[in-house]
Parts: C-alpha cells; structure tokens; sequence
C-alpha cells in the first residue's frame, strides 16, 4: 500500500480539527492515531526505510483513499524528502495560520504541557539560542519562530512536489466557513462532497487565557514581514489581512 495523502502542516495550524473533520468522510481512511511521526523519525534507516510501522496505522485491505496527518513534516529537515521518495505521488495539504499567532499557540501549548519555563518574550528572543543550538539547529518544542518561515517551508516543498500535488488553506478561512474550504479540498483529493459537521478543536488546554503583547507581536511581524509576498506567490492566497496590525483570529472570539 501506499498513503495518499498527508496533512503536512503547520503545527498549531487547523490540522486537528481538519483530521476530525477528514475521519468523518466515507472515502477517506485516516490513520488509525493523528500524528504518526514517521518521516520525522530519526531512529529509522533511511538508507533502506521499513514502512511497515506506517501502514500498520491503517486497517490491512483498507480500500478507501488513506491520510495521515503530521504537521511537523513540513518543518523537521528531511521528513519532505523522505515523504517524496516513499510516494512521489502523494498529495500534500498545509493549513498556514499567521506566523505570530502560531508562535503563541505554540508557547502556550507548550507551557500548559510543562515543557516551558520562559516567559514568549524571553523564548521568542533568548530563547531561539535553543533552538540554534539543537543539533542541525532544530527543536521539537521550542521553535516558535522558526517554525513561522513559512516561505522557506513551502519553497522546499514546492520544490519536491508538482504544484498540483499541494493544497494550502488558512486556517482562520477553516474556522469561518469550513464547508467552502472542505469542498475545495474534497475536490483535491477527487472524494465527494460529503456534508461534515465542522470542528475546532485546541487538543492541549492552557489556562493562559491573555492575548498576545503588542510589543511581541510586533517583533515578531517584523521578522517575518519579508516573507509574505513568497508565501503568497507560492500558495495563491491573499494574505493581505494578515500584514493588518488590527487583524484578530475568529478563532479567539468566542
């Protein structure tokens, strides 16, 4: 067998609510568990990869269009590659969110599962030495920023993939009319359209309930701010609203 489909990213981008949301669909089989961190793996061979851990995911015989969602994937060096030399075919989706915001959910996240001591101001700034300092200057839990150089990402995977093969949305455009985007994806990944109840779903609570300083996210809009129009031109969104300094989430709402 071979996977048809992945959920690559962004973390804290929608792909928890999209997995839910996929797992409702009678043509589509997701993996068995969200998240099974195979390409990102660095315990595997990957002279001569057994993907036998990959597709017990699955049900054996299972006939319908299979997903999987890690969105490390499109971060983590090499899980691309790796991805693209198991199924050259594979189509590839990447819910984006403003990078600022992502980096915030991400903290919190982290901080709710007490893997972060620092306060966001001192982890978006001091704290990336922890991340330059990780081997091949990369972190599972403390890039904040660097997972935000969307550009980068998405050059990469272009570069690996026909374009055809790639689906981006936002995940604030989910969260307010997640029927218009799941017909645009269903069409992708050739399924019906199939009516699906929608989800949001935040799989790790914080109990930081406070907003984003304005002197953060400022920061970080500056270094980010050139990577807008790349990331526009990569993925054909209009990411206009984005570079508003008055732009807020639906998501936060309510």
């Amino acid at each position: 067998m071979r996977v048809d489909f992945f959920v690559a990213g962004v973390q804290k981008g929608g792909t928890t609510a999209l997995d839910a949301m996929l797992r409702q669909h009678p043509e589509i089989a997701m993996a068995r568990e969200k998240e099974v961190h195979f390409f990102d793996d660095e315990d595997v061979d990957w002279s001569a990869p057994d993907y036998g851990r990959l597709h017990a995911a699955y049900d054996a015989g299972e006939r319908r269009l299979c997903g999987e969602a890690t969105p490390i994937y499109t971060y983590w060096p090499n899980a691309l590659e790796r991805l693209c030399r198991y199924n050259p075919n594979a189509k590839i989706i990447v819910g984006l969110r403003p990078p600022a915001f992502r980096a915030y959910s991400h903290w919190r996240m982290e901080v709710a599962r007490g893997a972060e001591m620092m306060s966001f101001s001192d982890a978006i700034r001091a704290g990336r030495d922890r991340v330059s300092g990780a081997p091949n200057g990369v972190h599972r839990v403390f890039s904040y920023v660097e997972r935000g150089f969307y550009d980068q990402q998405l050059a990469r995977l272009i570069g690996l993939f026909p374009r055809a093969q790639i689906h981006f949305f936002r995940t604030d455009h989910m969260f307010r009319d997640s029927a218009a985007e799941l017909t645009r994806l269903f069409a992708f990944l050739g399924v019906s359209n199939a009516a699906i109840e929608s989800a949001y779903i935040t799989p790790v609570e914080s109990r930081l309930s406070a907003a984003m300083l304005d002197a953060d996210r400022q920061y970080l809009e500056a270094i980010y701010a050139l990577g807008y129009l790349a990331i526009e031109a990569h993925t054909g969104l209009d990411l206009a609203d984005w570079r508003d300094p008055h732009y807020a989430e639906p998501m936060m709402a309510g």
